[in-house]
Order: structure tokens, then C-alpha cells, then sequence
């Protein structure tokens, strides 16, 4: 942006964010943990759109966490690393970065890693607080903090710690609550009871706010984005009224401003 800038060079810049992923307690959880853990872990949590954390709804917090377990299992087998679906961090740099999130106390399911291959297990951390290393930054790796919450308004509170996410998602059967967050949580985009697909649906424009992007693109957007637009006006030179030109006399300026209102 600072380079485009030198030279009044109009950019959309799409960055990122910690996304969060609400989950409330009148849900089906079978159907929210294969739809989540299909979201995060898609490129082993490499994507900019990826729920980044769960806030869970304490009544159903346990049962959840077993469901999401169980959907790891069912996807990438008892041992993500043979698995053909489930890809390794991009470089040593970053997957170093990824482990030094990882509090070893607070690992519900996985935290394997093979250094020489770049592997890190699909991993799912519970009892998270927003003091922990793997809130203060985003992810964008095979770990899925969940932190738990009794009310909305708790919700959306942890959710301004990080404030202007890409997207995010809402796992909910209440109107009001979903109405509620999808009104209060500043973010570029979002998802209704699924993840990811937003980003692959042409027909809705897609981006961040503020500090998780700038500009629209998909579809039609994309066109809009990257084109300029040039404003013509054309006008006959049959009628030309005199209102327009001074001298403005009183009744002029009556007249104006009756036609401006």
C-alpha cells in the first residue's frame, strides 16, 4: 500500500485477522464439528478465512470438544501424518511461530509435530484465556483455541479484544442471536451456520474492514474493483434556462433553493 501509494495507485488489499467461530447450545453438534473442523483445517489452517477460535457456549463446551475430536479422527484417520488430506506449514519459519502458541497444559487433543517434515498434528486447545500467546495473534495454522462463554454480550466483549477480523462465523438456530452478532461483530465477512463457503460464493462481494482489508472483489466486484470508473454527464444545447447564471435576484434564489429542497 505505501509502494501504491507513491504513485496514487488505487489498491484492495485483502489481510487477515483472528476470526472467530460462536457456537450457542441449540445446535446440532455432528453436523457444527464436521462443518468447523472442515473450515480450520483445510490446508492445515492455512487460509486467511479460517475460523482462527471457538467461543463455545459453556452448556455444550465438552460435548463439543468431543465431537470436534471425533471428526478429526474421521477425517485425517488416529494419525493425521499418514494422511493424503492433510497438508504440512508452508516453512520453518512459520511452523516455529505456530508451535510457540502452543501451551502444552492446555492441549485437549493433538499437539504432535515432526520438525524435519514441517508436520504439526491437528490440535484443538482448551481452558484458553486471552492473556495466551495463541490469542494475541493470528494463527493461520492446524490449532483451534476454545474458550468458553455464558452470554452474548460475553461474546462479543472477547471478540473485541481482536478487533476487525476478516470473517466470521455463527453457529446458531436463534434469530435474535444470530441478527444480534451478525449486526455487533465488525467484521469484513461472515458465515451463517457454515465456514469458509463465503469466500467461494461469486455472487457476494468479498474483504476485510480496516485492518483486515480494504476494497471488495468475486464476481461483478472484481470487475468494479479493478476498473475505473469515468462519470460523464451530457446535456442537449436546445434549453438552456437562465436560472443557473447570476444575476441572482431575490426571487432567483427563492426559486433555487424551492427547486433544491
Amino acid at each position: 500500500m505505501k509502494a501504491a501509494a507513491e504513485h496514487l495507485v488505487p489498491v484492495t488489499l485483502e489481510l487477515g485477522g483472528k476470526n472467530p467461530c460462536i457456537v450457542d447450545d441449540l445446535v446440532p453438534l455432528k453436523t457444527v464439528a464436521k462443518r468447523i473442523i472442515w473450515g480450520k483445517f483445510s490446508n492445515a489452517g492455512q487460509t486467511c478465512v479460517a475460523p482462527d477460535y471457538l467461543l463455545v457456549h459453556h452448556k455444550i463446551s465438552g460435548d463439543l470438544k468431543e465431537a470436534l475430536k471425533k471428526t478429526i479422527i474421521k477425517f485425517y484417520g488416529e494419525d493425521a501424518y499418514q494422511s493424503h488430506d492433510f497438508p504440512r506449514i508452508i516453512n520453518k519459519v512459520h511452523f516455529k511461530r505456530i508451535m510457540s502458541l502452543i501451551e502444552p497444559d492446555k492441549i485437549f487433543y493433538g499437539g504432535h509435530r515432526i520438525e524435519e517434515e514441517l508436520y504439526t498434528a491437528p490440535t484443538i486447545l482448551h481452558n484458553v484465556y486471552l492473556s495466551d500467546p495463541v490469542m494475541q495473534e493470528e494463527i493461520f495454522g492446524p490449532v483451534l483455541p476454545l474458550i468458553e462463554f455464558h452470554s452474548l454480550e460475553e461474546a462479543v466483549k472477547i471478540i473485541s479484544f481482536n478487533p476487525n477480523p476478516l470473517s466470521f462465523y455463527v453457529f446458531t438456530r436463534n434469530k435474535y442471536t444470530r441478527e444480534r452478532l451478525i449486526r455487533e461483530i465488525p467484521a469484513g465477512n461472515g458465515n451463517i451456520n457454515d465456514t469458509v463457503m463465503q469466500f467461494v460464493n461469486k455472487n457476494l462481494p468479498f474483504g476485510g474492514l480496516k485492518n483486515s482489508g480494504i476494497g471488495r472483489y468475486h464476481g461483478k466486484s472484481s470487475f468494479d474493483c479493478f476498473s475505473n470508473m469515468k462519470s460523464i454527464n451530457i446535456k442537449s444545447l436546445v434549453i438552456d434556462p437562465p436560472l443557473r447564471y447570476p444575476p441572482y435576484t431575490t426571487g432567483k434564489l427563492k426559486l433555487i433553493k424551492k427547486l433544491l429542497h
